[in-house]
């Protein structure tokens, strides 16, 4: 089984850390994240923790619960507890920039881990190759389509909220790949609720109004069984592939047994770990890299198992062999 260089290195570098000094002060950084009840968000948390726990950080999350009111909120309060750095996953990419202002004016370092900002300063953006992931998992449903013979494709996608950068990049990496195959994308929804009820109504919605379509793209994970709920109730289960960006662990399962075509797979584990180590080398005077990004893997049948070790690690923060959550220090 491959593992990538990018865990390698992480590895190396969290260990050559692990031991601190006992009487140095404890910094305290503030993860302030969207949602931390969406399992992406969840798993990137700990990352955050994990990663910060080593190199001897205290860490509070600040849960914005999908709302730019009480994110703005959660900024106040983490400069007013006189943090010594901020790591922000954003709602969007707009909203990023007060968060960015507002740290610059109490001359705090931040972290952008994911979705982007349209402007401001920080001192690393920790991001995925989005637009390659889509790209890579378009041509992925392009070739089931091809063995299974589907004549004129057609595909509709489902997507997170298109003001978001990632948002942005994730339906140009998918479209340039179904250009490329003559598949003809139909429609697209945008996600606002991010509910398993939005995404039943939305696939229903699809699939009534285009009696032709062959297959759904949903630019998220965790409301999947809205979606497969739908296709089903439709008695479309065989006619109607499903792929998704992001993955639950159960994902395992569904892409060996053919309930899900594909996953373009994010590492949010690892970003949450990247960021943190961002901040670390700003506080010790290192050289970081600016625009750092992560690769998107994207995983189907036929490359599941060699993907297994890296994807229960990065993707889920899941130990290899015992299938649990890693603890601090655990590596």
């Amino acid at each position: 089984m491959r593992i990538s260089k990018n865990y390698l290195l992480t590895l190396l570098f969290l260990l050559s850390f692990s031991i601190l000094n006992a009487n140095s002060n404890i910094k305290k950084i503030a993860y302030i994240v969207s949602d931390t009840s969406i399992p992406f968000w969840n798993i990137m948390s700990r990352g955050v923790k994990n990663s910060a726990d080593v190199l001897g950080y205290e860490v509070e999350i600040y849960n914005s619960q999908n709302s730019i009111k009480i994110e703005l909120e959660n900024t106040i309060k983490a400069i007013n507890d006189n943090v010594s750095g901020i790591i922000i996953s954003p709602n969007n990419s707009s909203s990023c920039v007060t968060v960015l202002k507002l740290a610059k004016k109490a001359n705090i370092p931040v972290v952008i881990s994911d979705i982007g900002t349209d402007s401001g300063e920080y001192i690393s953006y920790i991001s995925s190759n989005n637009e390659k992931g889509a790209y890579d998992i378009g041509k992925i449903l392009a070739e089931q389509m091809s063995i299974l013979g589907i004549p004129n494709p057609k595909v509709a996608i489902i997507a997170i909220p298109q003001k978001r950068l990632n948002g942005q990049e994730r339906t140009a990496g998918f479209i340039k790949a179904i250009n490329e195959y003559s598949i003809k994308n139909i429609d697209l929804k945008q996600q606002v609720t991010f509910s398993k009820e939005e995404t039943y109504n939305f696939t229903k919605e699809l699939i009534n109004k285009n009696p032709e379509l062959n297959a759904i793209w949903l630019q998220g994970s965790d409301k999947y069984q809205g979606a497969l709920d739908a296709i089903y109730e439709s008695g479309k289960k065989d006619k109607i592939l499903l792929l998704t960006f992001d993955a639950e662990p159960e994902f395992l399962n569904l892409i060996t047994n053919n309930t899900l075509v594909a996953s373009a797979m994010q590492q949010p584990f690892l970003m949450g770990e990247k960021a943190i180590i961002s901040l670390h080398k700003y506080f010790n005077n290192e050289e970081i890299e600016k625009d750092y990004k992560l690769p998107v893997l994207a995983i189907s049948k036929e490359n599941i198992e060699d993907n297994l070790i890296i994807i229960k690690r990065n993707v889920f923060g899941l130990d290899y062999k015992t299938n649990k959550k890693i603890k601090t220090n655990e590596y």
